[in-house]
């Protein structure tokens, strides 16, 4: 029996709003006990399978798709994705951790710090921005790494693109919250409720960051046109508050202020990029709109690479008009805008800046709807978890149980967890999966099934492998506090051989419109970024990772595992 037959067949027509069990559950392996018994019984052969099994671009653009009983509308322009981008990454993180980290690490040299860190998130685009133009799915990431990494890679991927969906929307409704309340009084808690009986970290329970979510995705929910509008005209009046903030601290800083430039050396700068690195996290967002893009050859370049390049300028002059309005040593690290402002005798600006920084608190949550749920649209388009989640309304063509499915999720989070318990993670699964998707670029270009020679295909996994050993060993040696130059010499050697010899083999794949430029350089400096980025997040992160993916293979082995392989199995027979 085809697990889409009912579905398809215009004789039967079905209500968007149903919920049978065979719309959660209609692969064989689900049909009743015994044949679930069974399915169980068989878990080793079929892990087996689905660990060597790749997806190809037929299935994710094609037949994939069937399985949304409608297709999602194409109506979006490189204009629509140039202010979703923006309005995806320029949030409030950038009017906090500016002064953070100019104040506690890099001083006037945060703007070096905000350049390298941009650059580095460049890499990282240029991958997404090869992936989406040949590959212009809804999945995004999870898509592509099905089709290079495997299925098994994409379910990892997966479960952490869906945590990452949850507890990112869950800790910048917070962080929206404790900004609103701080605009009233100067407690960022004002607004929460106290349960002294519920736990250290859970018991704030938070109303409006739950009613934030509520609103933001019913927006996104009603219309994908109508949200990129709506967020483009508040998108623009962000951008007119921060010429302003940069106007004015050009005009009223002192370029005495920028003395001493490197407090901490280099150190201090790199450790500074670290961090501010999460000033730029929410593009890979974008690419899962590809779909709807009218002409994602030329809209998907032009919005992801433009709007990034015009962010990291953004950002170095915000940087550079902060560290000139006021002394690194003395700038707030929790309100540093609002404070230099202040103390050049305009306490009004504050208020421009905390409305800026909610309004792009505000257009995240929207791309992140937007975004999300275009993920976990593809997620069940595979079977991962329900195809239920699949289905695109027939009238606003728009992923409504896929949205809700964050929608609930993330606010009953954030109403209970507080958000120095939900950042850690984000940022790992994040990071990892960028990782994952330039060495996924890597191996598009090197691999292609069938036509690849066993010799050349060796010769690729030794190279892969030691640009991301050396990779992983320079992340260590810095976490060691090594400082010496040799040792980080002769890794960088190791990493540079390791590239040279890729560079030497044959490509097996030349993109049809656009690519990453200096293949295998740029994806392998890429890499490099990610994993030293993983490494300065700390145990705690590490630990809460590893516990999370556990959960997500317990869920593999029991449920997702059985109903992909049913899918392939029944594709194998058509």
């Amino acid at each position: 029996m085809d697990v889409r037959t009912e579905q398809e067949d215009p004789l039967l027509p079905r209500s968007y709003w149903r919920w049978s069990k065979r719309d959660f559950f209609p692969e064989p392996s689900f049909e009743s006990f015994t044949s679930y018994k069974a399915a169980v019984s068989d878990t080793c052969s079929r892990l087996k399978d689905r660990l060597l099994h790749r997806s190809t671009e037929a299935t994710e653009l094609v037949q994939l798709r069937k399985e949304s009983g409608h297709d999602m509308k194409r109506c979006l322009t490189w204009w629509d994705l140039i202010w979703l981008s923006f309005g995806a990454v320029v949030g409030g993180a950038v009017f906090t951790i500016t002064g953070q980290e100019a104040h506690d690490h890099a001083g006037p040299a945060i703007v070096l710090s905000y350049a390298i860190s941009g650059l580095s998130a460049l890499l990282s685009v240029f991958c997404y921005t090869e992936f989406a133009v040949e590959i212009p799915i809804a999945g995004g990431s999870f898509s592509y790494l099905r089709i290079e990494l495997g299925d098994f890679v994409a379910f990892i991927a997966a479960g952490n693109l869906l945590l990452e969906a949850v507890i990112g929307t869950a800790a910048v409704s917070r962080s929206w919250s404790s900004y609103f309340a701080s605009m009233i009084t100067n407690d960022p808690d004002f607004l929460r409720i106290r349960v002294n009986s519920f736990p250290e970290g859970f018991d704030l329970l938070d109303p409006v960051a739950f009613l934030v979510i509520l609103i933001t995705n019913g927006i996104a929910m009603s219309g994908t046109k109508r949200t990129s509008c709506l967020n483009s005209f508040g998108s623009i009046i962000s951008l007119m508050i921060i010429v302003f903030i940069v106007f004015m601290g050009f005009v009223r800083g002192e370029t005495s202020n920028l003395s001493p430039y490197f407090p901490n050396g280099e150190k201090g700068v790199f450790e500074a990029a670290a961090i501010v690195y999460l000033s730029y996290m929410g593009f890979d967002l974008v690419a899962t709109m590809a779909e709807e893009t009218k002409q994602p050859s030329r809209d998907i370049p032009i919005g992801l690479v433009g709007s990034m390049s015009m962010i990291t300028v953004i950002y170095c002059l915000m940087a550079f008009a902060l560290t000139l309005l006021q002394r690194y040593s003395e700038i707030d690290g929790n309100a540093a805008f609002s404070v230099a402002f202040g103390n050049i005798g305009m306490n009004w600006a504050k208020y421009l800046v905390s409305i800026c920084a909610l309004k792009g608190m505000t257009s995240s949550l929207l791309v992140m709807s937007l975004g999300q749920a275009r993920y976990t649209t593809q997620i069940a388009r595979a079977h991962m978890i329900p195809p239920w989640f699949a289905l695109v309304h027939p009238k606003t063509r728009t992923p409504i149980y896929a949205t809700l499915l964050v929608t609930i999720t993330s606010s009953v989070i954030t109403f209970f967890v507080s958000l120095r318990v939900l950042s850690s993670l984000v940022s790992f699964s994040t990071l990892a999966i960028f990782m994952l998707i330039a060495i996924a670029s890597l191996v598009r270009r090197y691999y292609v099934r069938e036509v690849t020679e066993k010799e050349d295909l060796i010769k690729f996994l030794a190279c892969l492998f030691v640009v991301i050993g050396s990779s992983i060993g320079f992340t260590t040696l810095w976490n060691m506090n090594r400082r010496g130059w040799f040792m980080f010499a002769v890794v960088a050697l190791i990493w540079f051989m390791g590239n040279l010899g890729m560079a030497l083999l044959p490509k097996q794949r030349v993109p049809k419109v656009w690519g990453v430029p200096l293949v295998p350089w740029l994806p392998s400096l890429s890499i490099v970024v990610n994993l030293f980025l993983i490494g300065s997040l700390g145990t705690i992160a590490f630990l809460r990772f590893f516990m999370c993916t556990a959960l997500m293979l317990v869920y593999y082995l029991f449920f997702g595992l059985h109903a992909t392989y049913d899918v392939a199995c029944l594709n194998e027979q058509k």
